[in-house]
C-alpha cells in the first residue's frame, strides 16, 4: 500500500504548509479559509492513517481504532470543507477591498 503511504505523507504536509501560511496571513477572511483548508488536509491524514492500519495489522483492536480514525478523519474534512466553502466569498470580498485601497 505505497500509495496509501505517499497520500499519507501529501496530506500531512498540505496540512504543514496551510498552517504556515494561515500563521503568515494578516486578512481575517483569508485565515479562516486557510483553516478550513488545513482542517481538510489533516482530516484526509487522520482518515488515510486509519485506512492504511486496516491493511498493516488483523486484530479486532485495530480495527475498533482503524473506524475511530476514518470516522473522525471523515468528519473533519468535511467541516474543513464546509467551513472553506462559506468563506470564499468573504475572502474575495476582502482581497478585493484591499485591492481597490
Amino acid at each position: 500500500m505505497k500509495i496509501l503511504v505517499i497520500l499519507i505523507v501529501l496530506s500531512l504536509s498540505f496540512y504543514v504548509y496551510y498552517k504556515i501560511k494561515y500563521v503568515r496571513s494578516k486578512r481575517p477572511m483569508e485565515r479562516k479559509l486557510l483553516n478550513g483548508k488545513s482542517g481538510m488536509a489533516l482530516g484526509l491524514f487522520v482518515a488515510l492513517f486509519g485506512l492504511n492500519q486496516l491493511f498493516l495489522y488483523d486484530t479486532t483492536t485495530t480495527y475498533i481504532v482503524a473506524i475511530i480514525f476514518i470516522l473522525l478523519g471523515g468528519l473533519n474534512a468535511w467541516v474543513g470543507f464546509k467551513t472553506y466553502l462559506h468563506h470564499i466569498p468573504y475572502a474575495v470580498r476582502e482581497a478585493e477591498e484591499i485591492a481597490r485601497q
